[in-house]
């Protein structure tokens, strides 16, 4: 029960601005049980309390995931979703002429 999966990862900034892709109600738990004790505030107790609730099944983890994302915008840690995203130039792969590619 501990591993249950978000339909779709949660991309949030960590540390010095580190991408990170939460996939399941428990590391989004982990991600907010080492939330720095004085930044914490009511989005982060409501997101707490959703995984706990997610984690004893009483929740689904649609849910969970929900309450996340409203506490990883609030916090300004949100990766918009890179799927919906264009490249820019500098991020499109360079592969060789010769490549079958494209």
């Amino acid at each position: 029960m501990p591993h249950i999966r978000f339909e779709e990862p949660v991309t949030v900034l960590v540390g010095m601005g580190l991408p990170v892709r939460i996939e399941t109600v428990m590391e989004a738990y982990a991600l907010l049980q080492d939330w720095p004790p004085a930044s914490r505030n009511g989005a982060h107790a409501v997101a707490l309390n959703a995984c706990k609730a997610g984690l004893a099944g009483e929740i689904d983890a649609e849910t969970v995931r929900a309450t996340f994302v409203a506490f990883a915008r609030r916090h300004d840690i949100l990766v918009p979703d890179a799927a919906s995203l264009p490249l820019s130039n500098a991020a499109r792969p360079i592969l060789p002429a010769n490549s079958g590619m494209f």
